[in-house]
């Protein structure tokens, strides 16, 4: 199964596996998210270092849904890929998809948080999400009681303020569609 067959001819073949007419499927990872096939019990996962860490746990997860257990193979080239290596280590020794996400958010940095790019260096400047999130919190907090405060609606001066920190944030973060 891939994601160019037509719509019909990937349902067929899916409906042929839940109904055991097929012992294995072979398929893109068109099959990530929403098959539910309570009989499936083994996947094979080539070159899985060119996956990420959360598509790899959703990936897993298709699995070992019925009365038989999974067996998840994560087959990858041996390179001196210190991230690659990593991944593939913790997934393995893991299923909880909180650790993962936040190994992942470790490895790939917390991108654009307000725009489309998905890792890397992104819109925080001085702050990290994981190794700062204490502060994040307590800013979250304090602009929470800013804002709750009554005079925050009838002070011009913090409402002033308040339309300027809107504007800029819109200006620099946010994405116009």
């Amino acid at each position: 199964m891939h994601g160019r067959q037509k719509a019909d001819e990937r349902d067929d073949a899916m409906a042929a596996f839940v109904e055991g007419k097929l012992d294995v499927l072979v398929s893109t990872t068109v099959i990530e998210v929403g098959v539910d096939v309570p009989n499936a019990s083994v996947m094979v996962v080539m070159d899985a270092d060119r996956f990420g860490i959360s598509q790899l746990h959703q990936l897993r997860g298709r699995i070992g849904r019925g009365g038989h257990a999974g067996l998840c193979l994560l087959l990858a080239p041996i390179r001196d890929n210190d991230d690659a290596v990593t991944r593939l280590t913790e997934l393995a020794a893991t299923d909880d998809g909180f650790a993962l996400a936040e190994l992942d958010l470790m490895l790939r940095r917390e991108g654009d948080v307000l725009g489309a790019n998905q890792s890397g260096r992104g819109t925080l400047k001085l702050l990290r999400a994981l190794s700062d999130a204490d502060v994040i919190r307590a800013a979250k907090v304090l602009a929470g009681e800013v804002l709750d405060d009554e005079r925050s609606t009838s002070d011009p001066l913090l409402a002033d303020l308040m339309t300027k920190a809107e504007e800029l944030a819109a200006g620099e973060w946010m994405e116009k569609s």
